[in-house]
């Protein structure tokens, strides 16, 4: 879908309960999967080692602002999700490399297509969240 199509594709299952339970939304793979990659850290971790695999080091050195800790845990969860794969190679210290596996580069589409599409939209995301400040400014002043 180019940025000038207004045309919106139907994705949405008809078959979807009303009301949404608790339980169903926490099951619900597309809400587990955005719970992971809505995180502050994740989708840039993801779409760095889209480029190329990392060393702990450099990635960290990558991503200004993010505490080894976060990076770490970042990572982990990742691991633990099958986005990104742990090589340890042997040296003195060891040498750790991160790197996406094959199913971290299939979410590389739709993660860059949210990028593209916000990158898009920016400009109306602004302008929409100053009227809509201004509009509460003057309610509540």
């Amino acid at each position: 879908m180019s940025v000038g199509n207004t045309e919106v594709p139907v994705v949405i299952r008809a078959d979807i309960p009303l009301p949404i339970g608790v339980d169903d939304h926490r099951a619900c793979p597309a809400t587990d999967v955005l719970r992971r990659v809505g995180d502050r850290w994740s989708a840039l971790v993801v779409m760095l080692l889209g480029r190329r695999s990392y060393r702990f080091n450099e990635l960290h050195r990558a991503i200004e602002g993010i505490s080894q800790r976060m990076l770490t845990l970042t990572l982990r969860s990742l691991e633990r999700d099958g986005f990104v794969s742990r090589t340890v190679h042997p040296s003195v210290p060891p040498g750790v490399e991160y790197a996406l596996t094959d199913l971290g580069h299939t979410f590389l589409v739709p993660i860059s297509a949210v990028a593209e599409w916000a990158a898009a939209h920016d400009r109306e995301i602004g302008a929409a969240r100053a009227r809509y400040d201004g509009a509460a400014g003057s309610v509540n002043p």
